[in-house]
């Protein structure tokens, strides 16, 4: 990442993000004027230092570093769509941030898999599709935000793919905050109600063979979510190393692996985002991965915190409440161990 763009990225982590950290995590405070100046940091140069800024962002708090990624990956679809205008009217806005992306593809994703059906079905009308059905979670909408959906066309080989406004004439939404962590992303049930998709808002009439084209950048900007939540968490490792008279180098943890693993990752990670596409077989395994030593990570820290880590406001605590999110974040471990033996 270019020096003046990493100075002015620390200037609005330090500024901007950081005060805000703890609204985040326990009053599900929403930071959307953060958020829409981080995309405009990168706009436009490369996967590798857009992943590389959604590590920064989620070292110190990967709720928002999870709403930059569902950005990214809607700024995937529009990327990749062949629907020129849609291209022109959306590509520029969500590299700069003056509008906010978000991703419905989470059942989308278990459905190729084999694991969910699609929620939602569209009908072919004039100029367009009607959409129905409902999706049980969406993160980082807001008035004037834009997400991508999947629906059942009515030819049972066909599924199509569009981009959404938030305030769609026959969505419903209800913002959900009963989360263990996350509860500042700004995340949403949709009910659609015949929802109508002009054609000049489809993304694609054959999500099938589209899906396989963005899936590796759908992971990709995930496993930064980890690597930024265990630099952080051994970070803090670090900062407890003289507690009690040192009493924490009697534990049984290998804070050394944990650290040369996270520097394996991270060279992965930059060597699979410096050339083209990421390849899927290898990025799904580093995102399986990146989620183990998260999980190993944020409980290393809680182990050498002690009675501080036990604390609802404790940075450890939300890092280990996060790290269980990035363990459940689609796809899931355990939908990731499916790919790697059946792909």
């Amino acid at each position: 990442m270019a020096i003046h763009v990493e100075e002015s990225l620390q200037d609005i982590l330090e500024k901007d993000l950081k005060p805000l950290v703890k609204r985040i995590d326990q009053d599900a405070f929403y930071p959307e004027s953060v958020i829409q100046k981080l995309p405009g940091l990168v706009s436009g140069r490369s996967l590798y230092e857009e992943t590389r800024l959604i590590h920064e962002v989620s070292a110190t708090c990967m709720t928002t570093g999870f709403n930059l990624w569902c950005h990214f990956a809607a700024l995937t679809y529009i990327r990749h769509t062949e629907n020129l205008a849609l291209k022109v009217r959306f590509r520029h806005a969500l590299e700069e941030g003056t509008v906010i992306g978000a991703t419905g593809l989470s059942n989308p994703m278990k459905h190729y898999a084999g694991l969910e059906k699609l929620h939602l079905n569209a009908v072919r009308e004039k100029g367009g599709y009607s959409i129905t059905g409902a999706l049980p979670a969406v993160s980082n909408l807001g008035p004037g935000h834009w997400f991508g959906i999947i629906a059942q066309a009515e030819e049972p080989n066909q599924r199509i793919m569009a981009f959404i406004p938030f305030d769609a004439k026959g969505l419903s939404t209800n913002e959900k905050l009963s989360y263990a962590g996350i509860n500042g992303s700004a995340t949403y049930s949709c009910k659609f109600n015949s929802v109508f998709v002009p054609d000049e808002e489809v993304i694609t009439e054959d999500a099938d063979q589209f899906v396989k084209t963005i899936r590796p950048y759908f992971v990709t900007y995930q496993i930064p979510l980890g690597t930024g939540v265990t630099e952080a968490a051994m970070a803090s490792i670090g900062k407890y190393e003289t507690r009690q008279n040192r009493c924490n180098d009697f534990l049984s943890t290998d804070d050394q692996e944990l650290c040369h693993e996270l520097t394996s990752v991270q060279e992965k990670l930059d060597e699979l985002t410096s050339g083209g596409a990421p390849d899927w077989s290898e990025i799904i395994q580093l995102k399986k991965q990146t989620t183990e030593l998260t999980a190993s990570a944020v409980h290393t820290a809680m182990l050498h915190a002690g009675g501080s880590g036990y604390q609802s406001n404790s940075p450890d605590y939300r890092r280990l409440r996060e790290s269980y999110f990035f363990l459940n974040l689609t796809p899931t471990i355990k939908h990731l161990e499916k790919l790697l033996k059946h792909p």
